[in-house]
């Protein structure tokens, strides 16, 4: 039986609708747990990529990387000052129980997509940079596919892993709070998960235990 192949150019559309969620949640926030207007976060992603694509067009693979690092950057720090935000108004109980659970679940998404996109932006040098080698067998994280016998049938000739192996990551980390098929390597990968395990942790119990108590 022939081995699977992968495409050549792994898509980008995953992570652009990642972003467009994680814009799309601020909607789901009540006014006091945002900095500015809810429009701005939209308005600045969609100026950095197309940025990014811009530079990703001409070859210019470092800059568009860079500007990927600005556009993670941008939203994590949006989604801890949410978390803060919300945080900080508990005591207040200035926050609708029903606002505040629909407030905690939009934070618990956004923290999965968010850390998504950073296990898929950093891990093995980037998308770019991992498409360029043969298959994946080095990198911050150890997938199933990674460890299968050469000899196996349903072992790809040229694996790497796209934005959906980096997102089940995240959404097994914030729901077991721990990695489920895939281990972890590297320290930055262990910090980045145990923030994120951390940030999921408190909104589930904190919050939303908080938002269930005042009914």
């Amino acid at each position: 039986m022939p081995k699977q192949t992968i495409p050549a150019r792994e898509p980008h559309w995953p992570f652009l609708l990642a972003l467009a969620a994680v814009s799309g949640l601020e909607y789901a926030l009540p006014d006091q747990l945002s900095l500015g207007p809810r429009w701005l976060l939209g308005i600045v992603l969609l100026f950095l990529i197309a940025l990014a694509m811009a530079a990703h067009a001409k070859g210019s693979e470092k800059v568009a990387f860079a500007i990927g690092i600005v556009i993670n950057s941008i939203v994590t720090a949006a989604l801890f000052t949410s978390l803060a935000l919300l945080v900080k108004s508990l005591p207040a109980h200035r926050i609708d129980p029903v606002q505040l659970l629909l407030a905690a679940g939009s934070l618990w998404i956004s923290n999965v997509l968010v850390f998504a996109t950073w296990y898929w932006r950093l891990d093995a040098g980037g998308p770019h940079l991992r498409i360029q080698q043969q298959s994946h067998e080095v990198g911050a994280f150890l997938f199933p596919q990674m460890m299968l016998n050469p000899d196996s049938a349903i072992k790809l000739d040229s694996w790497h892993p796209n934005f959906i192996d980096y997102l089940f990551l995240a959404f097994n980390t914030s729901t077991a709070l721990s990695p489920t098929d895939t281990q972890v390597l590297t320290r930055w990968a262990k910090t980045l998960m145990m923030m994120q395990s951390l940030l999921s942790l408190g909104i589930i119990v904190l919050l939303a235990a908080r938002a269930v108590n005042i009914m």
